[in-house]
């Protein structure tokens, strides 16, 4: 007889098909477009700086990475990449990084080797910021420390243009430093092409004091330009009309979407439609093209298209024009079919019939359908007995007692109608807090009274004194191809029984997290698919802990490198991010140790002898990491990637009274 646990999934297959599998696409549409590193010509691995041209040239004499100055138009072709190659939207253009806190040193950047600026900065070892603060940090604040450009050439015009992301925050003294440092490092007159509004008037203002500025607008470019294709391709999906993406903006997957705004953030969704001139080098357009989207610029597409509105529409973006009509049924339901076969294969199974409390030395890797991979993995560095591998002890609770808490405390029902709610789907805030809510009914679930016994007996003897780490190791993290690192709950240094049994319970909830859905919904999880198992494992008060990976994050053409990261103390610091870690590159071969950063860190945090942690203060001078022990995990770390075949591996350690522990190991993705 089936579960109601299991009728619970199953009914939200029905109401939710699983979207697009968008990192599978999105890889595929980078390899099309990103030249193999296979290929001498456009090697990256590190760069020696030339003093004399200010170019970096890898030890191939393949291309440059950078250029410090563009000389002639030869050098230009040399950098630039061209969308859109034989028509007449056609537009060779380079990248630019201009370093403020180097006297606005400028870098040309090889752009069919770089995606994106912050690859290229991160690359280069300029900056160790990621993702949205990377963005935000440099396009939004008057005191950033990079202007981050492109340079492209407008045939029709015969003219160079340079300019910034449509929501790049551009003042005037900030254009002037821009000019400033192009016109002495470009060899041609560059025009700035403002993207917004704001950046027009900041251009207009700057030219009543600095007559020979030139600017070429959007408009001029487009010269009554009605159509524009940006990234071709076909899609189906609910037809929004938004004027301006907020905070509280949230757009469904399921959904074409006509802005009369382009943002600078932007999640993913099914079709594009911008109604004014968009730049193609835009961070949206670089994002449509990477998700595989149909992307255009079609003038008064929101008012052409209202009728249209909140119906499924077909989208088809063409070399010389586009169709938007109705989707008839057969096709929306032919789509959704599709998603929901793509979640089938990305949401990974579960045996929630086993319920043995199972010691970690008793998994394999196999076992995570019953334990998650976490809690496997750890399994499999035991019994792989390779020396100098330890894993503090721990046991695991399987994802069957989380099934029969839900249903004993009679919450299958209740979570199905909040999440089915059509608020709950498209209002973000409302969103939040009813997960929130959804959280506090687990907590304040009752346990079986026979679980409780079971749990506490195993403890008390196998553990007794000893403060304890209750950990997530779910079915949704720590996959090959999604590694749902840092988006479920860890309850630090348990030291009783009401704490233990508490601790369970939110670990369970965790799976409630907003951020964790929220990840989960964009990959395309089915949440009712999802299962927690509790991993409680013995504590180690941490002199320093951190995390290493098998290669280097910033240059993934640096074969054999290991990258280690590390703060004083627990290493929950080193995971949440909030101050600078030490951070080394180890090679292997050459047993060269590289200083990337030193901690910032004026505290650490230990155990609190009444449970959980406390901080104290540290020296700063001091350093984290000795270059004996970097080379001591670096080894670890290549033994544990020969365990799981081969594959890089992103590894959490821990380093306390001269001993090393590992308690966790994950495939490492790329942009994780």
């Amino acid at each position: 007889m089936r579960s109601a646990v299991t009728d619970f999934s199953n009914r939200l297959n029905r109401y939710y098909p699983v979207l697009h599998c968008l990192i599978i696409v999105s890889s595929l549409v980078l390899s099309a477009t990103t030249p193999s590193f296979g290929d001498n010509r456009y090697s990256k691995s590190q760069p020696t700086i030339s003093k004399t041209t200010g170019s970096a040239q890898d030890s191939t004499n393949a291309l440059p990475n950078w250029l410090g100055e563009i000389k002639t138009r030869a050098e230009f072709d040399l950098l630039s990449r061209v969308y859109h190659r034989g028509r007449l939207q056609a537009l060779p253009h380079a990248m630019f990084v201009i370093d403020r806190s180097s006297h606005n040193r400028v870098y040309f950047v090889n752009s069919r080797l770089y995606q994106f600026h912050k690859d290229f900065v991160n690359a280069m070892y300029l900056s160790l910021e990621r993702g949205r603060a990377f963005l935000d940090n440099n396009h939004l604040r008057g005191d950033r420390r990079f202007l981050l450009g492109t340079i492209a050439y407008q045939a029709t015009f015969d003219k160079f243009t340079f300019e910034f992301w449509e929501g790049d925050q551009l003042s005037g003294p900030l254009l002037a430093e821009t000019i400033k440092a192009l016109r002495s490092t470009f060899f041609a007159p560059l025009h700035f092409k403002p993207n917004s509004l704001a950046q027009e008037q900041a251009a207009n203002e700057l030219k009543k004091t600095t007559p020979n500025v030139l600017i070429l607008t959007p408009g001029e470019i487009a010269t009554n330009q009605q159509y524009q294709p940006l990234n071709l391709g076909v899609g189906i999906g609910q037809l929004r009309i938004i004027d301006r993406i907020t905070e509280d903006t949230v757009i469904d997957r399921n959904q074409i979407v006509i802005l009369k705004e382009v943002p600078i953030h932007l999640t993913p969704l099914s079709g594009l439609i911008t109604t004014e001139p968009a730049s193609p080098l835009s961070h949206v357009n670089l994002l449509a093209r990477s998700w595989a989207i149909p992307n255009a610029t079609i003038r008064n597409a929101d008012a052409l298209f209202k009728v249209l509105e909140g119906k499924y529409v077909r989208l088809e973006v063409g070399e010389n024009g586009y169709t938007l009509e109705p989707a008839n049924s057969r096709e929306v339901a032919e789509r959704n079919k599709q998603w929901v076969k793509r979640g089938d294969l990305i949401t990974p199974g579960a045996d929630v019939i086993f319920r043995r409390l199972t010691d970690l030395r008793l998994q394999r890797a196999r076992d995570a359908v019953r334990f998650g991979a976490k809690s496997a993995n750890l399994g499999e560095i035991i019994n792989s007995r390779v020396p100098g591998l330890d894993v503090p002890a721990g046991y695991t609770i399987p994802f069957r007692y989380y099934v029969d808490f839900i249903r004993r405390n009679n919450l299958e029902e209740r979570i199905a109608a909040a999440v089915e709610e059509e608020r709950f789907v498209h209002d973000a805030r409302y969103r939040k807090t009813k997960l929130s809510e959804i959280r506090r009914w687990i907590q304040e679930g009752n346990h079986d009274e026979t679980f409780r016994r079971a749990v506490l007996e195993k403890t008390h003897r196998q553990y007794p004194g000893f403060g304890l780490f209750v950990r997530s190791s779910t079915n949704a993290e720590d996959l090959a191809n999604f590694s749902g690192a840092g988006l479920y709950t860890t309850v630090p240094n348990v030291r009783n029984d009401d704490q233990l049994m508490d601790a369970i319970k939110t670990v369970w909830a965790s799976i409630w997290n907003y951020e964790a859905y929220e990840a989960r919904e964009n990959f395309g999880m089915n949440h009712f698919g999802v299962y927690p198992a509790v991993l409680i494992q013995q504590g180690i008060n941490a002199d320093s802990a951190g995390v290493a990976i098998t290669k280097d994050p910033y240059n993934p053409a640096d074969r054999g490198a290991v990258f280690v990261n590390a703060k004083r103390g627990l290493g929950i610091k080193v995971v949440e991010g909030r101050r600078v870690a030490e951070q080394v590159l180890y090679h292997p071969e050459s047993r060269e140790i590289r200083v990337l950063t030193r901690s910032d860190e004026d505290s650490m945090l230990v155990f609190d002898e009444r449970g959980g942690v406390k901080e104290v203060a540290v020296e700063k001078e001091r350093r984290v990491l000795t270059d004996a022990f970097v080379r001591e995990l670096a080894l670890a770390a290549l033994r544990i990637k020969r365990i799981f075949g081969a594959r890089d591996q992103d590894i959490e350690w821990v380093y306390s009274r001269g001993r090393l522990y590992i308690v966790q190991s994950r495939p490492y993705i790329e942009g994780s």
